[in-house]
């Protein structure tokens, strides 16, 4: 039997629509996607409706963001423990009791606890979406259907600030979650009918101890680094939540390499080119997310944009990236990940230098350029290198493997957001003028507070390079990754260990 045959195949061995099915998890992966950006530029409305403050608020993205996080490691054993289509079923049923009660909250403290329900449904399903496309594809055609993956992730979240800024300013802030409501209950009715159970299902012994380290471990990291841009580094709540989550997960490591059925199989790393792949996808994470919190905050600031336009001046850069996504996917297929990986460092680290030279009178058309070149290069790198670094693993681990790549570039992610906001404050911080200033000349203070905040933002963008050489250097170490892997089913790993 051909690859074609057997994609077309469920692990009952009945036939089922390919195309149909990834049309259901792409529409669902849009919905979930969307949800976490586009609250973005709804925080002012948010915090006059229910007369909050700036760091009540943000707890509406770290809340769920760390919720998100907690979930994702889970996602393994839940991808082995349960069959695809339930899994995918109540993940999106999760997801739309967040949405309706996020729609109709009658206070902030519901809102919040909707965005945490809303988060457990979506740590659920962008792994297990991942999961389901390495899985019915075959190893030399994944690479078009990570890329189409890619074109979701991409699009969502570039069109969620933009549309949040629209919703606002023409309609009520409940309407960002009334919108996806019957869009995700489509999405659930037709799952009932189009997704297979395509995951195989070994019934895993679940270790509640591994399960209690990770949610602690990953959570309290995930706080405390979500939590710098407001204390700083030197807040011992900070310090604390960072170094007691590093601890836990060390244990929780620990523990993994001494169980027969481990909770998250940290084993992936023996793979090279997975361990690759996982550094750069992170540094790359990095690098984007980071970049994509300044620009905005530069464009307001210092060209006194509203949030909705230096939302807007990022939706060109976020669109080519979705649409290169399949593009880049193609090429994988075809010519594998090193020579793809290397342009599209390259173009991101020479797309990222000129930010560090932004000045005042910078036009947002060059900022608009010069962002959309970071973007085309990001596209050329994420996808690629991260199917690569799955094609490294046995058959049986894809599930494991990720989930630990989404896990820790989620921390990444925060490590990087935290590392770009406290070097931008400090160093304006640093730099800004004596308050007694601005009684005796309000404008020379204005001026010079411009000029400290500016080299805020170039010593962020600098931090920005740094991140993007670093993984150009480490492109250079990876491989084609598009050959067929090794299919090893349970079996054969069983008896591979008791050789060992």
């Amino acid at each position: 039997m051909n690859d074609a045959e057997q994609a077309t195949l469920d692990i009952n061995g009945r036939p089922y629509n390919r195309q149909l099915m990834v049309i259901v998890l792409l529409i669902g992966a849009f919905c979930t996607i969307l949800n976490q950006t586009i609250l973005s530029t709804a925080f002012p409305a948010l915090m006059d409706a229910f007369d909050i403050s700036t760091s009540t608020v943000q707890w509406l993205t770290t809340g769920f963001l760390m919720v998100n996080g907690i979930m994702i490691p889970i996602s393994a054993f839940l991808s082995s423990r349960f069959n695809t289509k339930g899994l995918f079923v109540i993940a999106m049923v999760i997801f739309e009791v967040g949405t309706v009660m996020a729609w109709l909250a009658p206070s902030f403290p519901v809102l919040l606890a909707a965005r945490l329900v809303q988060a457990v449904g979506v740590g659920i399903n962008m792994p297990l979406m991942q999961n389901i496309m390495l899985t019915i594809y075959p190893p030399e055609k994944r690479g078009a259907a990570m890329g189409i993956n890619g074109l979701v992730i991409g699009l969502a979240p570039a069109i969620g600030p933009t549309l949040s800024g629209w919703v606002i300013d023409n309609f009520s802030w409940r309407w960002l979650f009334g919108m996806i409501v019957p869009i995700a209950g489509v999405v659930i009715v037709a799952s009932f009918f189009l997704v297979k159970n395509v995951i195989p299902n070994n019934k895993p012994h679940l270790d509640w101890l591994s399960v209690i380290l990770s949610t602690a471990g990953f959570g309290s990291m995930l706080y405390g680094f979500s939590s710098v841009g407001d204390k700083g580094w030197t807040d011992p709540v900070v310090l604390a939540s960072i170094i007691i989550g590093a601890i836990l997960v060390i244990f929780l490591v620990l523990r993994q390499n001494k169980l027969d059925e481990p909770f998250l199989e940290f084993k992936v790393f023996a793979s090279g080119e997975f361990t690759l792949a996982t550094i750069l996808s992170s540094i790359v994470m990095m690098a984007m997310v980071g970049v994509e919190l300044v620009i905005p905050l530069y464009l307001q600031i210092i060209h006194g944009m509203s949030a909705f336009h230096s939302g807007l001046t990022l939706l060109f850069g976020a669109l080519l990236m979705g649409i290169m996504s399949p593009i880049t996917g193609n090429l994988f297929d075809r010519h594998g990940a090193k020579r793809l990986a290397v342009t599209g460092m390259f173009i991101l680290t020479v797309g990222t230098l000129p930010f560090a030279f932004i000045t005042r009178e910078t036009p947002t058309i060059y900022i608009i350029f010069l962002y959309a070149v970071r973007m085309f290069g990001i596209s050329m790198v994420m996808m690629p290198v991260t199917t690569a670094g799955m094609n490294s693993l046995p058959f049986n681990l894809i599930s494991h493997g990720t989930a630990v790549n989404n896990t820790i570039r989620q921390v990444a992610t925060s490590v990087g957001t935290a590392i770009m906001i406290s070097v931008l404050t400090n160093v304006t911080n640093n730099s800004k003028p004596a308050h007694t200033l601005l009684e005796q000349s309000p404008l020379q203070y204005k001026s010079q507070m411009f000029d400290a905040t500016l080299q805020g933002y170039h010593a962020a963008f600098w931090f920005a390079v740094g991140f993007a050489l670093v993984g150009l250097a480490l492109t250079f170490l990876v491989t084609s990754g598009n050959g067929i892997h090794l299919e090893l089913d349970s079996k054969d790993i069983k008896e591979g260990a008791d050789k060992q």
